[in-house]
């Protein structure tokens, strides 16, 4: 009999339970298949595909398990979203035994080795997620240093982990819990209320995870008082970093084609408008389905504004848009 999953081509995983959370959110645990190390760092995230109406949909989400190599399962915990298909069918209609795809774990949102002697963690929301891998951890290694947690949510229901953010806070007395809840004490300013907050903030190292005007907002207090270099900052989606009025010609070796197109539009489209069946998945930078050789030219990450040039390096055509001409084997 063949086991789902064994893959040469991918990581896959099955899921072992989804144990709700909130109203809106659930525990996914997972177990994966041949090829997955359990070597994360706490704080990062992973990729997740499902199959949905048909096709395979693709979604980041922070892993929120301590990373060992005790253990053959890794939990996420997933918010549905009012506009997330795949985020409610996660949640709601995900049953154990399913078969879903992984991408490795990535992310730089973690803690140094050692921890920092003085942390603070402000989250929003599902921003939690990546903080509670790290405090999950911090407990079992015994390495609990002086953390504050300032963490907002619209109200006690809607907070995830409240009880067990309440035991780590009742078992270490060097972690102080601030909860936030939004609807009764109004919205976080960290320009008016981190002072009271955290009088120490400066002499912290801070992470922060959550809503962009809260990224913003931390972008801004620390740059005033002049310590940026100690703020770390988490966005689950990022922004494309691309210029409509650059690009170039994108051809297609292999296919004859050739078309214009602008240094904003990524080369998975570019080839889709041409009318060529270009290999995709996720559409987003995760499973590396649409991966092809760049041949000759250069192309620019979307994601990060780095430049890659051709010489058959193989380049993921979702998130790579032409900085010039360029060749595509295809």
């Amino acid at each position: 009999m063949i086991n789902p999953l064994w893959s040469a081509r991918e990581l896959r995983g099955r899921i072992v339970s989804v144990v709700p959370e909130t109203a809106d959110s659930a525990t996914l645990t997972i177990a994966p298949g041949a090829g997955w190390r359990f070597e994360h760092r706490p704080g990062q995230y992973v990729g997740i595909g499902a199959a949905l109406h048909g096709r395979f949909r693709w979604r980041s989400y922070s892993l929120t398990s301590v990373p060992t190599a005790r253990t053959d399962t890794l939990t996420i915990t997933v918010k549905a979203m009012p506009e997330g298909m795949l985020s409610g069918h996660l949640v709601r209609g995900l049953e154990p035994g399913t078969v879903v795809r992984l991408a490795r774990p990535e992310g730089d949102f973690f803690l140094p080795e050692p921890p920092p002697p003085r942390l603070l963690f402000i989250t929003t929301g599902s921003g939690i997620t990546p903080v509670m891998a790290i405090l999950r951890t911090m407990d079992r290694r015994g390495s609990m240093t002086d953390v504050v947690l300032v963490h907002s949510v619209p109200d006690p229901e809607a907070m995830l982990f409240r009880a067990e953010l309440h035991d780590l806070r009742d078992h270490h007395p060097s972690f102080r819990l601030h909860e936030q809840f939004s609807r009764r004490d109004g919205r976080i300013s960290l320009t008016h209320d981190l002072q009271r907050l955290c009088p120490d903030w400066r002499e912290r190292q801070a992470w922060v995870c959550g809503t962009d005007s809260l990224l913003e907002e931390a972008g801004r207090v620390w740059a005033d008082a002049n310590r940026a270099p100690s703020l770390h900052r988490e966005k689950f989606a990022s922004a494309r970093i691309g210029n409509a009025s650059a690009g170039g010609s994108v051809r297609f070796s292999t296919s004859g084609f050739a078309v214009e197109t602008d240094g904003a539009t990524t080369l998975l489209e570019a080839g889709e408008r041409a009318g060529i069946l270009m290999p995709f998945g996720c559409r987003m930078g995760i499973c590396r389905t649409c991966v092809l050789p760049l041949t000759a030219g250069r192309v620019r990450d979307l994601r990060t504004g780095t430049e890659h040039e051709g010489g058959h390096q193989m380049i993921q055509t979702c998130i790579n848009a032409p900085a010039g001409d360029c060749v595509l084997d295809i």
